[in-house]
């Protein structure tokens, strides 16, 4: 800009420029335009954080101040009328031990209270973890020499046994410990081994507890599988992994009652395929990540957007204005939704208020799409595209947005940070079984360990393993 006023002022003194000069100018102007270009991309960039991009929370730099609810001008804590939450006694059959306490003399006027019968007792229950010891069987394998050929011959392990050092259960805690609990395996051993007071078990041996859960949850997964692709819907979503310090992808999807895990080594629509399949039934709730478009039926997650325009508002200029009104239809979209889920509005109403809240989002992503800022003429392009899956929740039983999936991914991406991902494809296959039996457990409200441990003692007796989804 300064060197166009230079320019006008020296042509209004009469003093002309030679063509080199004006060359010059004008590759001077490209280039400070070009780096003003760059450094605004670069100080977006170095403002990106969980807030205002697809980072995960996990990510953010100290200082971040995520977005606080709005103060409701009332202390913290439970309200005046709130009931409040207490616990409630266990039952008779779950209490160990009763210890009775009788007063002796009155505290009022301190005479004796010998011999008189006491009134309905106040219950205090106390809950105290015993000291816990492995519980030792010594299996002795005896053998008796034939008096007829006099050879030797020895009786036989029972099947459920097997020839193994540990039992079903503990094989399962140690599973649960690391595929849950995200232990490391060398933390998960020194743990066993003084909760148990044994010797703790060796990483050879723990590595064989995750491969005889991972073998007996193999039916399971499948049967988890099955259910997740004939399902209605499904939030699904993925994240980076490492197999040996390569890049892997795990996938997750999750319905109503069961989640699905999935570890591969792509991110493209063919891994997809692989995951949720080829011909997936119900609606796909998922980002704008383009392997997503192999599904017809499909919604877009709207809690990216705010996220989106918040990233270019960070470029100042236009791409600042246009940020703050794509901000101001999110809410009004997450307005309406949450004035359904109350109950203030039914289904109908619903897609009735929305329609020129649409309106206004469309008329602003078309303007968007000829825009001088490339960053937002893309972002209008794209979400343009996918202008029919952003409205699939007015006419089907889905949420607006892809939090399920994502709040699934977290456990899993908070494990990858402490263990570096698998060694091998056995370990995989442990990960992603455990993960899902993990979340579906969790939703199902059933214990994974107490779970596991069956499905090991059937695959030890020869059995089949136990059904998860009709453990309820």
């Amino acid at each position: 800009m300064w060197l166009m006023n230079a320019i006008e002022q020296l042509e209004a003194s009469g003093e002309e420029l030679s063509p080199t000069i004006r060359a010059v100018i004008e590759v001077l102007q490209a280039t400070i335009a070009a780096q003003q270009e760059r450094l605004r991309e670069l100080e977006a960039r170095l403002a990106q954080n969980s807030t205002n991009s697809s980072q995960p929370p996990s990510s953010d730099p100290p200082g971040v101040v995520r977005a606080q609810k709005k103060p409701t001008g009332r202390k913290p804590g439970g309200q005046p009328g709130h009931p409040g939450h207490h616990r409630e006694p266990l039952p008779p059959e779950r209490v160990d031990e009763v210890v009775r306490h009788r007063p002796t003399e009155c505290e009022h006027c301190r005479a004796s209270l010998a011999g008189i019968e006491t009134e309905a007792a106040q219950v205090h229950q106390v809950l105290e973890l015993p000291p816990i010891r492995a519980r030792v069987t010594e299996h002795r394998i005896e053998g008796v020499r034939c008096l007829q050929c006099g050879q030797l011959t020895r009786a036989q392990l029972p099947p459920e046994v097997g020839g193994k050092h540990f039992g079903p259960r503990l094989t399962a805690l140690a599973s649960t410990l690391s595929g849950r609990y995200r232990l490391s395996w060398r933390d998960t051993g020194d743990l066993l081994g003084h909760l148990l007071d044994v010797p703790a078990p060796s990483l050879g041996s723990l590595q064989a507890f995750a491969q005889e859960a991972s073998r007996a949850l193999g039916g399971v997964y499948e049967e988890v599988a099955q259910a997740v692709r004939q399902s209605k819907a499904a939030g699904v979503d993925e994240t980076p992994w490492k197999l040996k310090g390569e890049k892997h992808w795990l996938w997750a999807a999750v319905t109503e009652t069961a989640t699905l895990f999935h570890l591969g080594p792509s991110r493209g629509a063919e891994e997809l395929r692989r995951f949720l399949g080829s011909d997936f039934p119900g609606v796909v709730n998922s980002d704008r990540w383009c392997a997503y478009q192999i599904y017809p039926r499909r919604q877009v997650c709207w809690a990216h957007l705010p996220r989106n325009f918040r990233k270019l508002a960070l470029r100042g200029g236009e791409a600042a204005r246009f940020g703050a009104r794509g901000q101001v239809v999110c809410r009004q979209v997450f307005a309406l939704w949450h004035r359904m889920v109350e109950g203030s509005l039914d289904r109908v109403q619903l897609k009735a208020a929305m329609e020129p809240v649409r309106a206004r989002f469309r008329r602003l992503l078309e303007r968007g799409a000829t825009s001088s800022d490339r960053r937002v003429a893309g972002l209008c392009r794209n979400v343009l595209k996918l202008w029919s899956a952003l409205w699939t929740f007015l006419d089907e039983l889905v949420e607006p947005t892809n939090n399920a999936a994502e709040r699934a991914l977290r456990p899993a991406v908070l494990w990858r940070k402490g263990c570096f991902g698998n060694q091998s494809k056995a370990g995989l296959r442990f990960s992603e079984r455990m993960l899902t039996l993990s979340a579906t457990c969790r939703q199902l409200r059933i214990s994974p360990l107490d779970f596991l441990a069956c499905a090991i003692s059937a695959g030890r007796a020869g059995m089949p393993p136990p059904s998860l989804l009709a453990s309820t």
